[in-house]
């Protein structure tokens, strides 16, 4: 027995460890053959892509800036 109080493992394949390892197997596989399907984007629709993201996000940082401003100004004013 183990410190533990169960059995020492002695390397033996159990019935339930080759399903687990049977399942393993067939997810990876199916993984795969789904990732055979996808279609991915061609390198000028990533770039077009993160042109969008890239303004956007320069767009919202500059809104934000600018209400940040107008808010402390406004503080100010108050206190």
């Amino acid at each position: 027995m183990s410190p533990t109080g169960g059995e020492a493992y002695c390397g033996k394949k159990t019935p339930q460890r080759r399903e687990s390892m049977n399942k393993l197997v067939q997810f990876v596989k199916e993984s795969y053959a789904e990732l055979r399907k996808v279609i991915w984007p061609s390198k000028e629709d990533v770039i077009s892509s993160v042109k969008v993201v890239i303004i956007s996000t320069i767009i919202v940082a500059a809104v934000l800036g600018l209400v940040d401003v107008l808010l402390l100004f406004g503080i100010r004013a108050i206190f």
